[in-house]
Order: C-alpha cells, then sequence, then structure tokens
C-alpha cells in the first residue's frame, strides 16, 4: 500500500510539473529570448509611428511602466495613452529612437527580462540621448508581455 501511495505522489507530481512548466521550456530559452526581443521591436515600431493601440498590446493588464522622472503609469489602459502621449511628442520634435543590436535577456518558466541601450536622435541626426532599458515580461497564453518596463539617461538632459 505504501508504495502504491508514493508512486500516485510521485505520478501526480510529474503530471503537474509537466501541464505547468514543461510547455514554457518547449521553445528553449534562445527561441524565448528571441520572442522577448521581438516584443522589444515592435514596441519601437508602435512607438515611432506614435501608435498607442500597437505598444499597448504588448503590455499585460496589470503592468507598471517607470519612465524616468514621473510617476508610474499602471494598467494597460494608463500605460496605453502615456506612451501615445510620449510618441506623439517625439514625433512632433523629429526624435527617433533606436535600439542597439547588443540587447540582452533570459527567460526561466513563465517570466522572461529584456536589457540593452537606446538613443535617441533629432531631425539632424544628431544624438540627443544615450541610455539604458530593462523590461519584466511574463508569459500569458503563449505570448509575452511587459510585466514591468523602465528606463533612463546616461546623463542628465542638455
Amino acid at each position: 500500500m505504501r508504495t502504491a501511495v508514493r508512486a500516485a505522489y510521485v505520478i501526480a507530481f510529474l503530471m503537474m510539473f509537466s501541464a505547468d512548466v514543461l510547455p514554457t521550456w518547449a521553445a528553449g530559452p534562445d527561441a524565448e529570448v528571441k520572442a522577448l526581443h521581438a516584443a522589444d521591436q515592435a514596441w519601437l515600431k508602435g512607438f515611432t509611428a506614435a501608435d498607442g493601440d500597437v505598444m499597448a498590446k504588448l503590455y499585460d493588464e496589470h503592468a507598471v511602466l517607470m519612465p524616468p522622472n514621473a510617476p508610474a503609469v499602471i494598467g494597460r489602459d494608463a500605460i496605453r495613452t502615456s506612451l501615445a502621449n510620449m510618441a506623439s511628442d517625439a514625433a512632433k520634435a523629429g526624435l527617433v529612437f533606436s535600439f542597439s543590436d547588443k540587447q540582452d535577456g533570459g527567460a526561466n518558466g513563465n517570466l522572461g527580462w529584456s536589457s540593452g541601450s537606446y538613443t535617441v536622435k533629432d531631425k539632424a541626426g544628431k544624438v540627443v540621448e544615450t541610455g539604458k532599458l530593462l523590461s519584466v515580461s511574463k508569459k500569458v497564453g503563449g505570448k509575452w508581455l511587459y510585466w514591468r518596463d523602465t528606463w533612463n539617461a546616461d546623463s542628465p538632459p542638455k
């Protein structure tokens, strides 16, 4: 009887483990990091187009955006509005954002992160700001969504 109970516990554990964890590992860590970076590129494309809806779809419903020198923005709807305003202001000023080719990232289960650096250029192509970024994402329904997102400049504004 004891052996049967132990076997039942082992089977239950393996079923729980395989149902909860194995699907998130199926793609492999490199594929997960590529998916995280693809979300970053989709964000950049949305920002460049000043499309708040495109950017908002990349955030979890309860995400927190932590922009520099400003209060945190909580929730997808507030993030949509905030990012759309920032992107619109940047477009009006002729600013162009880009990410470094050397982004980093990792994933473990349903949590992932991406970090790197960014550059902002003015209309003339002059670099007006450089900085770093960090996002923490969670996988929901097979899709990586930003959960916490922040960035800051390398130096004070000129």
